[in-house]
């Protein structure tokens, strides 16, 4: 697992960001809730910028990516309550499984990059 979340898997990390990005983005269409205001909102917006945020990560790897994808994955797992919407579970469950993705890949980067031995000798 530790060699997963390694540094040296960063693309592929960035890809995983990408897919949970996209699949929340595309949430409120297969799930049906596009109805609900406030959850279709925020899964388009938190889903495109996830993604977006991933595909930078990419080109150009910079430590504040992580920092935003990390409070983006935690507020897509509290949005559910904090915008009212907790009683629609399609929106709950995308919200929080995509946002235990997010913030959990964000958070072992940033643990990677200030964590990694000095020598691999």
């Amino acid at each position: 697992m530790l060699k997963l979340l390694s540094s040296n898997s960063r693309p592929a990390i960035d890809i995983v960001n990408i897919v949970a990005g996209l699949g929340l983005f595309l949430s409120p269409w297969y799930l049906a809730y596009t109805g609900e205001a406030y959850a279709a909102w925020n899964a388009w917006i938190i889903g495109a910028v996830v993604a977006l945020i991933a595909i930078g990560a990419l080109l150009a790897f910079r430590e504040y990516e992580e920092w935003a994808n990390l409070v983006l994955g935690l507020w897509s797992i509290i949005a559910p309550w904090a915008l009212g919407f907790a009683a629609v579970t399609a929106a709950v469950w995308s919200h929080v499984l995509a946002g235990i993705v997010v913030a959990v890949l964000a958070a072992s980067n940033v643990w990677f990059i200030h964590n990694r031995p000095l020598s691999t000798a």
